[in-house]
């Protein structure tokens, strides 16, 4: 992997990239990879290197907003574990799926998947209610099975799994949006710390451009889940639609120019 060339603008550039995607992952409970991998191919690196760039500050951004979460009580810490378990099994094999599958390929998976969840959530109930699968043994195998379907896709498209996350617990177990938010932050901390070393092993981590991103992302996480929890849930839904429409956009611009 070709060494990336850190000048002061780029560092500052990193900070800003940083700070907003803390934010990001504080009030949406993403890991970020929307934001950073888009920005981080801008800049010059492949796409399977800002995968691994994005990976490295999902772990910066979600244990440290898992930890403000837990503090203030926001945390389903028990729904978190079932998917965190299905996140660590599938994300252990992110790096095989980025090594073998084409980066294009990789593009429109996660095209489709946007189209997928702007439908989803669109039809969801923002205050929760009208849950599709029964609480219990089948709620349990259901969050389970999520976690290792998203962990799988979601860390190779460079993302944590929070936004393709969101969509299937509100629709299908009724949630509302902001209590998805602190579980899928929590997701993202299984997901991430796998995918990360999936991806290591695999040469595809820039552990110095990984590095300033994370640490910015520190005072925006904070940032994001203040604001979070001064919102109304549907005015948050709304957000949440709008980001799946801005990402879905550009990500279509990356792949038809």
């Amino acid at each position: 992997m070709e060494a990336f060339d850190l000048s002061l603008l780029s560092v500052l550039i990193l900070l800003c990239i940083g700070l907003f995607t803390g934010v990001v992952a504080g009030f949406f409970g993403i890991g970020g990879g929307a934001i950073i991998v888009p920005m981080m191919i801008f800049l010059g690196n492949d796409i399977k290197v800002a995968i691994g760039i994005s990976i490295m500050q999902m772990i910066f951004s979600s244990i440290y907003g898992t930890y403000i979460n837990y503090k203030q009580n926001n945390l389903h810490l028990q729904d978190g574990i079932y998917i965190g378990i299905g996140g660590l099994i599938g994300a252990s094999f992110s790096g095989i799926v980025v090594d073998r599958i084409d980066s294009y390929i990789l593009e429109v998976l996660f095209s489709l998947f946007l189209v997928y969840s702007i439908f989803k959530f669109f039809k969801s109930n923002a205050y929760g209610g009208n849950r599709k699968i029964k609480e219990g043994l089948y709620g349990n195998l259901f969050l389970v099975c999520c976690g290792i379907v998203v962990g799988i896709f979601a860390i190779s498209l460079g993302i944590g799994g929070g936004m393709m996350l969101a969509p299937l617990m509100a629709y299908y177990l009724g949630y509302n949006s902001k209590k998805i938010i602190p579980i899928s932050l929590f997701f993202v901390i299984f997901s991430s710390i796998s995918g990360f070393s999936s991806l290591a092993l695999h040469g595809y981590v820039d552990y110095r451009q990984g590095f300033i991103v994370g640490l910015a992302s520190l005072i925006g996480v904070r940032i994001g889940i203040y604001v979070l929890s001064r919102i109304d849930a549907k005015k948050h839904k709304n957000a949440l639609l709008a980001m799946y429409v801005v990402v879905l956009s550009l990500m279509l611009k990356e792949m038809l120019l």
